[in-house]
């Protein structure tokens, strides 16, 4: 597993959900990390489902993940849609302990299987996702407007309550 730089033990970083007072420090986090940010309205739309978290440090929002659960053939399948933290702020674990939660999340919705698109080039999170067991599926051309190609990842979730421990995800969602 991925060595990661602990994050203080102050009680001043949190994982907790997401809510309308955080919608502009989440967009700002969106633009500074993504060349086609998702608009402002669109996470509005995403406020009330339970797989959209936000890592908080202090008072500060530092990162987001947008996850959710969808049918699939009578079989609940998780997708996790977005996640950024802070350019100031990577190299944290704040990727780490979102992606964690939001597993759990989708977990505890009775997803069986998650599923996400990363851009090709992004080696940062692919590694992450590689780490958290994610396998690339498929790659789609042109996914991005920019014509960048997307890989489509995914994993089980059968294992993840034995498993969830080693990526931080039960240091508890407030």
């Amino acid at each position: 597993m991925t060595t990661t730089a602990p994050l203080p033990d102050d009680g001043r970083s949190r994982i907790r959900p997401a809510e309308r007072a955080d919608l502009l420090a989440i967009y700002r986090i969106e633009k500074a990390s993504f060349p086609q940010p998702w608009p402002y309205e669109v996470f509005d739309r995403f406020l009330d489902d339970p797989g959209f978290l936000v890592a908080e440090e202090g008072d500060a929002v530092v990162g987001y993940v947008v996850a959710d659960v969808v049918p699939n053939h009578g079989r609940a399948f998780g997708h996790v849609k977005d996640l950024a933290v802070h350019p100031e702020r990577r190299g944290h674990g704040y990727g780490r302990r979102l992606l964690a939660h939001a597993l759990t999340r989708l977990a505890e919705g009775d997803a069986t299987s998650v599923k996400l698109e990363v851009r090709e080039g992004n080696d940062a999170a692919i590694y992450l996702y590689e780490d958290f067991g994610f396998q690339t599926l498929r790659r789609v051309g042109g996914y991005y407007e920019d014509g960048t190609d997307a890989f489509v990842m995914v994993r089980g979730l059968d294992d993840w309550g034995r498993r969830d421990r080693d990526y931080g995800a039960t240091d508890g969602v407030d």
